[in-house]
């Protein structure tokens, strides 16, 4: 997930910086664009794959009687709003910094929100964790300390 995230980063930035390539083809719409892609290429993918196992997953939860379905399908519909609202800011704070530094922005997010979730829900974290969280802050303290060192020297 981190490699895909990274590699559509330095893409899309370096789509976004320089010539032209569009008209009026700024980060939110260049983020409308890859994702209406990445709709028609991934359903027909899905639907090869799964089949038609999310309708009857859907109906199967319906049937427990936990949710109706104008309630499953409001929460399925909210969840996707909240993801294409957080990545669509994410790819408008892609458009004002470097690929690295957001980047190591999302990695550092990630471990915050592992963090904050041990914390909430007393769940403990397994040894790699721990060791995978500190090689995430320890990599994002180096790289702060070497970008204000490469700013010194160039002042």
């Amino acid at each position: 997930s981190n490699v895909s995230s990274s590699a559509r980063g330095v893409l899309s930035k370096k789509t976004m910086s320089g010539k032209q390539i569009g008209e009026n083809l700024d980060a939110q719409n260049l983020y409308a664009v890859l994702t209406a892609m990445s709709t028609l290429i991934l359903i027909p993918l899905m639907l090869s794959i799964e089949g038609l196992g999310m309708f009857s997953a859907f109906k199967d939860v319906v049937a427990s009687g936990e949710f109706t379905n104008k309630g499953l399908a409001l929460l399925l519909a909210l969840g996707g709003i909240s993801y294409y609202a957080y990545n669509e800011v994410a790819f408008l704070a892609l458009g004002k910094v470097n690929p690295v530094t957001h980047a190591v922005g999302n990695t550092i997010k990630r471990v915050v929100i592992i963090v904050a979730s041990v914390v909430a829900f007393k769940t403990p974290m397994s040894t790699g964790s721990i060791i995978g969280s500190s090689i995430a802050i320890a990599g994002t303290l180096l790289y702060s300390l070497a970008m204000n060192a490469s700013k010194k020297e160039k002042k």
